[in-house]
């Protein structure tokens, strides 16, 4: 069978198949509620909407702790071992959501699902981190972001299309853990060469400030383009455009961006330490395009440019986290870093609202000319401090 050069030794294309189809299950958490939130006030008609949006929420806040659990037992545990444990809790929960008819149910369901999904996430990137160094590793964290986003796209898609079967249809997706978990028998225990470089020299502790700064960036960008799907279906419901209008072009946001991850170490080549600013500018032009929008082909080219300056800054963060922590924790630090992306999930709301209060304004345009000028403050930043770590190459 062909092996795959992964920088630091041989692996077969099961095991890197196994490692592609762990960074597609990342993005499925919270997919198959998502179509179907209108449907469960009419299946639990004694729901309230505080109950709906913990369905949402819990899941995702259980995430991020067991992002670090999962960080810390990899540190000294077998990493191939604790992924199958939580793709098993994954993968069992999801099974569970058919045979469950009651709102508690789903809730405490959602909940445990959010448990395997944290064990799970910060390792699709670390085992990357694990097998793959130099430009290998950057490909790879690369097309793994890539099917990542083409998996929410793709899944959003599907599960739309199955809640009009069954409202228990759409959690179907939830049983690809099962494909993983077969995989997962191919991958390689641990990386020679990781082995032989920890044993030989003492491991050096992270450095905690670009540490912090890669998270505080990844905040960053995550909050910003967040924009994009929380409300720019409000605008264009504004502006009397149909919900299946906002529908696609929120689509095309996320495949915009998908696409860059497939080329992630080409665009590096091409824009080398201009890469962080330059897709910087690409978010705050993408955003301040949206609003003076006023036709869809205009909300659909702002949402190509935020979605793929977003698309290329993604990556290389995760790269930078790898390079990092080469002689530490890899999955420790990724799971401090990839915990960003959640907690701007969590708190963006608020923080629009906030925006909204201090300016009193609570048009739906409002927030993305706010935040395209943060993000234009972000691209001054990030050109002055290009030849540093978190802005560099």
């Amino acid at each position: 069978m062909k092996k795959i050069e992964t920088g630091k030794m041989q692996i077969s294309v099961l095991a890197l198949l196994a490692i592609w189809s762990v960074s597609a299950i990342t993005s499925l958490p919270g997919l198959a509620i998502s179509p179907i939130m209108g449907d469960l006030k009419t299946v639990f008609p004694h729901t309230s909407d505080l109950e709906i949006q913990m369905l949402s929420s819990l899941p995702s806040m259980l995430v991020i702790p067991f992002l670090f659990l999962s960080g810390r037992l990899s540190a000294s545990k077998n990493k191939v071992g604790i992924l199958l444990v939580g793709l098993t809790i994954f993968l069992l929960s999801g099974v569970s959501y058919f045979f469950i008819n009651s709102m508690l149910g789903l809730i405490v369901v959602s909940c445990i699902l959010g448990v395997g999904a944290g064990i799970v996430i910060p390792l699709s990137t670390g085992l990357i981190a694990e097998y793959f160094d130099g430009r290998y590793r950057t490909q790879q964290l690369g097309i793994s972001s890539g099917i990542n986003n083409l998996t929410l796209v793709v899944a959003t898609y599907v599960t739309g299309w199955l809640a009009n079967i069954n409202w228990h249809a759409p959690f179907v997706v939830y049983c690809l853990p099962l494909l993983s978990i077969v995989l997962c028998y191919f991958l390689p225990k641990s990386s020679s060469a990781t082995i032989a470089k920890t044993t030989a020299t003492p491991q050096q502790p992270i450095d905690r400030q670009k540490l912090l700064s890669l998270m505080l960036l990844y905040f960053f960008v995550t909050y910003s383009v967040l924009s994009v799907p929380l409300n720019l279906p409000f605008l264009m419901e504004q502006y009397k455009m149909s919900s299946e209008m906002s529908g696609t072009v929120i689509s095309v946001f996320f495949l915009a961006i998908t696409i860059p991850g497939f080329f992630i170490t080409q665009i590096l080549d091409k824009t080398q330490s201009s890469v962080n600013w330059l897709n910087l500018l690409f978010m705050a032009i993408g955003l301040i395009i949206i609003f003076f929008s006023r036709h869809i082909v205009l909300f659909i080219i702002g949402s190509v440019l935020a979605g793929f300056g977003y698309g290329v800054i993604q990556p290389l963060i995760y790269d930078k986290t790898a390079k990092l922590s080469a002689s530490g924790n890899v999955i420790m630090a990724l799971a401090f870093v990839m915990s960003m992306n959640y907690l701007a999930v969590l708190i963006s709301p608020f923080i629009i609202k906030m925006f909204e209060v201090v300016f009193s304004n609570n048009s739906p345009d409002f927030i993305f000319v706010v935040n395209s000028l943060l993000c234009f403050m972000a691209t001054l930043v990030a050109l002055k401090c290009r030849k540093g770590f978190a802005f560099g190459k």
